[in-house]
């Protein structure tokens, strides 16, 4: 028998980490979280990171993606798979969104 590692997800994420979203997850009760994760932005790629988690419980989170910060209940979190992401991933990562921003805003020109 295989052992099968899930990634781990938003709502298991340390306060501050920064993270990328692998994929979303949606539970069988509630399909449309999916949908509306992404409608937030919530997209493989991008980056996300918890800033703080409300006591006692821990429900909900504080969580940011680019530029917008939102609170999303832990079951809500528990959609969102993650990349573990070191140091060296996230300079790399932001080099190759900054040449996406460039080349989106040479087109513009």
């Amino acid at each position: 028998m295989s052992a099968v590692l899930s990634s781990p997800t938003l709502a298991q994420a340390a306060i501050g980490r920064a993270h990328r979203v692998q994929a979303l997850q949606a539970p069988a009760h509630a399909p449309e979280w999916k949908q509306m994760l992404e409608e937030l932005g919530f997209v493989a790629g991008k980056h996300v990171a918890v800033l703080a988690r409300a006591m006692p419980g821990a429900d909900p989170l504080v969580v940011r993606i680019g530029q917008s910060t939102f609170a999303l209940r832990k079951a809500e979190a528990d959609c969102v798979l993650l990349e573990d992401t070191t140091a060296e991933g996230l300079i790399a990562a932001n080099a190759a969104d900054s040449a996406t921003n460039g080349q989106a805003g040479a087109a513009h020109a």
